[in-house]
């Protein structure tokens, strides 16, 4: 097996593994020097930005899919698109445990997608877990999703939001933090606010009171969403 497959397998590296070093880090020289070559095309030539994306991701920026510069994708052989995926401007992708986005997924400006994570008693150990986008999710401005997730067709990523765990179909996960509440009565915990973002989903949101900051927890039905 190659290392990709080593770890998409389940197994942690240590970042000096031989193996590690010749075939990651020779396609992470490939695609920062293609991003480079990118991030540096002007706007205005889309047709030399497209063909430079083709090169980088291997023929599969076709049917409407897009990526716009800046942005930086590490290694691009662990990526597979759909059709009519775009992105908005800096985009950064960490896809050595794979990600897979399917066709008509929109993510707004600074999305990051993360699929790697560090042993804690050894920093220099890695492992991965791919992330899944499905079809038509909206992933929003600033948006973090980490090693493992899978987000749901037709869900919808509220901006700033980091997404540790799965988001089902047609759900939606929303995170806001809010600054200490100046007046007392504001220090409330555990009040429910209903809102519907759309014509089929309630979102249910908690208010809870730490030290500093109230964090908003969002939930459909009897999931907690974030």
């Amino acid at each position: 097996m190659n290392v990709f497959e080593r770890l998409h397998s389940g197994e942690a590296i240590d970042i000096s593994d031989e193996d590690y070093q010749r075939e990651a880090h020779g396609e992470m020289d490939r695609c920062r020097q293609l991003c480079f070559e990118i991030n540096s095309t002007e706007p205005k030539d889309k047709e030399q930005i497209i063909k430079l994306e083709n090169e980088l991701l291997d023929g599969q920026m076709k049917d409407g899919t897009f990526f716009t510069p800046p942005f930086q994708i590490d290694l691009a052989n662990c990526v597979k698109l759909g059709k009519n995926v775009f992105a908005n401007h800096g985009l950064t992708v960490m896809s050595l445990g794979g990600i897979e986005i399917e066709d008509g997924v929109m993510m707004g400006p600074e999305v990051g997608l993360f699929t790697v994570n560090h042993e804690p008693e050894n920093i220099r150990v890695i492992m991965t877990k791919k992330i899944h986008i499905k079809k038509n999710a909206w992933i929003g401005a600033r948006v973090n999703i980490l090693p493992g997730v899978t987000i749901g067709e037709n869900a919808i990523i509220g901006t700033g939001s980091v997404v540790t765990k799965n988001i089902p179909d047609n759900g939606s996960a929303y995170q806001s933090y809010q600054r200490k509440a100046e007046r007392q009565n504001e220090k409330s915990c555990g009040n429910h606010v209903y809102h519907t973002f759309s014509s089929y989903r309630s979102i249910r949101c908690i208010c809870i009171y730490q030290p500093g900051l109230c964090r908003l927890y969002v939930y459909e039905g009897d999931v907690c969403l974030l």
